[in-house]
């Protein structure tokens, strides 16, 4: 058996709590030997600590060998409350407090500010009625209701119920929970095994007074958690000590195999009183420990919870007393009648003979009445028996707490654990002495959790409606968040409209009639087939930033040097003349760079800007974009501006051989790989997409043999109302408040520069219908551009425990939730996929007509892509692939990531012109 005693620890080790003050120590050896009994070290506490953590993990498995002695049941309470929640609920407690059963009716008003104190009543369960059957034990809480609603005046319309029972319970939804087995003295036959709510609902419709709807089953630890006022920190662990002990806490859902989700948080009741390792609990058991649970109800079952529980801690104190006074310690040797009694000291006795407030005087009195003539020293060993029983039972109750703690700290993945702790109890409420070692000694086992500890506010009431009111609360977001999100959710029948819709504007753009798609075409006649060799300059033009490279295509590689240069402002915007005049100052300085002075390659042009092309070599620039305005350059042909440019700059020669469009450059760099590859995708900042189509179909370029890549330029399909009925509202506040409102309706779909400004929109909504953010305005919201794309990448590759949405919204300043991180990520995902089954039947429209271009039966061909989203977004790709698979069946479809189209791309597109030039000298 163990040394133990109120102190904690043994001599020689740092004391987690402090003796009793104002009691001596006993100093008799056979009242030292018994009291040492009850003495816990740190190691002890240490190891009843992790003992218990691994069982809560095994239970968490499902693991049944070994089988865990905790039992980790879900208890479907999925959230914590807002502080929002309101409305009226009935709340039926059963087996809190004891014998009786309290009915209240609660009021929740949604703010601290006008609290509504509940109404309530208690009625005493007759001991025929605990040890009889269960049928008689639920048709008396039936008539209980109905004698409580019938004293006041309440509409019989459907009153929502909770009903706080606390037992063993496995939990299978929220209104279903079956009892595992009874404790604290009830012994209702035909009950273990049985949905407790169904026999409810059984006995209030054979009452049949009162229509009843019992929304939820709350065990007392849960109430209790969800009874804690709001503070700065969230409340997620909720612990009762009162008759029995138990804890809750807030469990990732992705952790309790009994659930099977990946995603959320559940409330998971441990159920540890049933905590039993020999190897740790039994160095700390005592004799009086074995005595009790021997005469206990249940023999060899709640080993932890009777070391612990309000219940026992009295008849603990009264076994200690007898075998001090059997062994002529206490009382001169003489036990009354009543000390023999089971029962007779109360956790109340206890809790008043603890407490040195009064000295021994109350000590004198509850023995008295006991029929015992206590000496003063009497009085002092009692007291101290009392201070030694009490102190290891908030010791152990630390330990098993620190075990929670740590889980919590582990599943989080945080360094430092915040977090609030609601107590409820008779122990914690009599006993103010239990609470201040509780606290000590946790922080002792968990010194990198910083726990606050919260009394409950009647949690088996207030804690119980609250998880009805919550219920309720959850069910409305859900039903709004869908509604919100519908329209996002696109049917087979959807996209193969979009797919068909795009196949015709195709058509009809390459005939040159009226269409959103433009079908450009771009000169350029064949891909690669690998015979491509030779050195070869690119020039990439596309922003502030532009490149020079030097592309060397041989057998079997391509080796790229480049160098990047900048375009000042001043050039940016100001003449054409002086912008083209540096950027042929910067390929002269690469040239020299490279000992390339006064050779003359073939060099391709990427221009990443909108023109129509005359030639392979003309491209007539039709607007500027991001951010250039260099004046007299729209509406001229850039490769000819180029030219004039190098013609000023004397004894330079360049041969500009191809002017290229970067998604042609896309496609050509994954072509010199694979000669199946016949269509380009960019999905990045701005969407476009190429394809080799047959010269004979287009309309605008003579010639009935041979290919034609064709720039679509496909951001503007739909330009002409036909994806209005796909369009939502929030995808019109983004195309109102662009630059260009009404155009590239198709690209503010699906392309980056969009989808996070589409997600900010959907969040205002959200927000200002209080499903989000607890319904709290943020200006960071209100600002436009300031959920970046990116972040739906970030948000959607974060892991289950949401800590990059957590961190990516913090950081634009917005209090969240568990559930508002949950919320935010679906948003993201119906977004982007969305944008990614768009693209998918764009993609699915262009291979089809492939296929059917050359009468194939069945079609295999390669995509290149390039472009941050369609790269970086952890689902985006494989969203685009699966749904042209469905779409487009009879084409086998390989997607392959451009490197460098915009450089080497170019220099491919220059290759390939330059092996058409020879063969047709040839």
């Amino acid at each position: 058996m163990a040394t133990i005693g109120p102190s904690g620890l043994h001599p020689g080790e740092r004391a987690s709590v402090c003796p009793h003050e104002g009691v001596p120590r006993p100093s008799g050896s056979l009242e030292l030997e018994c009291l040492q009994q009850f003495k816990v070290t740190r190691t002890q506490l240490q190891q009843i600590q992790a003992s218990l953590l691994c069982s809560m993990e095994q239970a968490l498995k499902g693991q049944d060998s070994p089988a865990p002695s905790v039992r980790m049941l879900p208890t479907y309470v999925r959230s914590t409350p807002h502080g929002t929640e309101q409305g009226d609920f009935l709340v039926l407690e059963l087996g809190a407090t004891g014998a009786s059963l309290r009915v209240l009716w609660v009021t929740l008003t949604g703010t601290k500010e006008c609290r509504v104190e509940p109404r309530s009543r208690e009625f005493v369960i007759p001991q025929e009625v605990i040890l009889g059957a269960g049928q008689q034990l639920f048709d008396f809480a039936a008539r209980c209701l109905s004698e409580f609603l019938d004293a006041y005046p309440v509409e019989n319309q459907g009153l929502k119920l909770g009903f706080n029972f606390s037992f063993p319970c496995h939990q299978t939804g929220l209104d279903r929970s079956t009892l595992i087995s009874w404790t604290k003295g009830f012994r209702c036959s035909g009950v273990e095994g049985q949905d407790v709510v169904q026999l409810l609902r059984d006995a209030i419709q054979r009452q049949g007074t009162y229509r009843i709807d019992v929304v939820a089953m709350v065990n007392d630890t849960v109430g209790t958690m969800m009874g804690c006022e709001l503070g700065t920190r969230p409340c997620e662990v909720g612990l009762i000590v009162d008759t029995g002990t138990n804890a809750c806490y807030m469990e990732e859902a992705r952790h309790v195999a009994a659930l099977d989700e990946d995603r959320g948080r559940t409330c998971v009741s441990i159920e540890w009183g049933s905590f039993y390792d020999e190897d740790a609990l039994g160095p700390v058991l005592t004799t009086f420990d074995s005595a009790l649970d021997r005469e206990s109800l249940t023999p060899g079952a709640q080993r932890f919870e009777k070391m612990i529980g309000g219940l026992y801690l009295g008849e603990l104190v009264r076994l200690v007393l007898v075998h001090l006074t059997q062994h002529g310690v206490l009382f001169d040797g003489c036990a009354s009648p009543a000390l023999l009694s089971q029962g007779c000291i109360l956790l109340d006795h206890v809790a008043e003979m603890e407490d040195t407030a009064t000295g021994t005087a109350r000590v004198h009195t509850i023995l008295q009445d006991l029929g015992l003539s206590p000496r003063a020293s009497d009085a002092e060993l009692v007291q101290y028996v009392c201070v030694a029983v009490c102190t290891r039972a908030a010791q152990l109750c630390a330990a098993a707490l620190a075990a929670v703690l740590s889980r919590l700290q582990h599943s989080r993945e945080q360094q430092t654990l915040q977090v609030a702790v609601a107590t409820g109890g008779r122990v914690f409420e009599r006993h103010p002495r239990f609470l201040r070692i509780l606290k000590e000694t946790v922080t002792l086992l968990a010194p990198n959790c910083d726990v606050s500890f919260i009394p409950s506010v009647d949690g088996g009431g207030r804690g119980v409606a609250m998880v009805t009111a919550v219920a309720a609360r959850l069910a409305a977001h859900r039903r709004i968040l869908e509604e919100t999100l519908a329209p996002f959710q696109l049917t087979l029948e959807q996209l193969t409209v979009v797919q068909a819709q795009m196949r015709e504007a195709m058509i009809r753009g390459l005939q040159g009639e009226a269409s959103s798609l433009r079908m450009l075409p771009t000169y350029v006649r064949a891909t690669p087939d690998g015979s491509e060799r030779g050195d070869f300059l690119a020039l990439d033009l596309g922003g502030t930033n532009f490149r020079v490279l030097l592309v060397r295509v041989a057998e079997g590689s391509v080796q790229i040097i480049n160098q990047v240069y900048s375009i000042p402002e001043c050039r940016a915007q100001g003449s054409g003349q002086k912008l083209f005049d540096h950027i042929v100052d910067c390929i002269v300085d690469f040239q020299k760079r490279q000992g390339l002075s006064g050779q003359s390659l073939p060099l391709g042009f990427t221009f990443s800007f909108p023109c129509k092309q005359l030639g392979l070599d003309q491209g007539i620039l039709l607007n500027w974009t991001k951010g250039f305005n260099a004046s007299g350059c729209e509406g001229q042909d850039v490769v000819y501006l180029l030219r004039e440019a190098i013609r000023r700059r004397q004894a330079v020669e360049l041969n500009v051989v191809a002017i290229v469009n970067d998604t042609v450059g896309t496609m050509m760099s994954c072509g010199y790989d694979d000669p199946r590859c016949e269509m380009g995708l960019i999905v990045g900042t701005g969407t476009n997409a190429c394809y080799m189509e047959e010269l004979r179909n287009v309309a605008s370029v003579p010639g009935d043999s041979g290919l034609m890549c064709i720039n679509m330029e496909w951001g503007a399909f739909g330009d002409d109302g036909s994806l209005g009925t796909l369009s939502t509202r929030f995808d019109t506040s983004v195309d109102q408040a662009s630059i260009n409102p009404g155009k590239q309706r198709f690209e503010k779909m699906i392309s980056g520069m969009y989808l996070g400004e589409i997600v900010r929109h959907i969040l205002l909504h959200l927000t200002n219908l209080g499903v989000l953010f607890r319904g709290q305005k943020t200006q960071c919201l209100q600002a436009r551009d300031i959920f970046k794309t990116k972040f739906l990448s970030e948000i959607e590759s974060d892991s289950l425990a949401l800590r990059q949405v957590r961190a990516i919204l913090e950081d634009l300043g917005l209090t969240l939730t568990s559930d508002d991180a949950l919320m935010v990520l679906e948003v993201c995902q119906a977004v982007s996929r969305r944008a990614a089954q768009l693209c998918g039947a764009g993609v699915a429209a262009v291979v089809e007509k492939i296929r059917e271009n050359r009468g194939l039966q069945e079609l295999t061909v390669s995509v290149g892509v390039d472009g941050t989203l369609y790269k970086l977004h952890p689902h985006f790709s494989k969203l685009v692939s699966a749904t042209v698979r469905k779409l487009a069946p009879q084409c086998t479809v390989t997607f392959l990531q451009s490197e460098d189209g915009s450089g080497k791309g170019a220099a491919l597109v220059t290759a390939v012109a330059c092996r058409l030039t020879q063969m047709a000298h040839v």
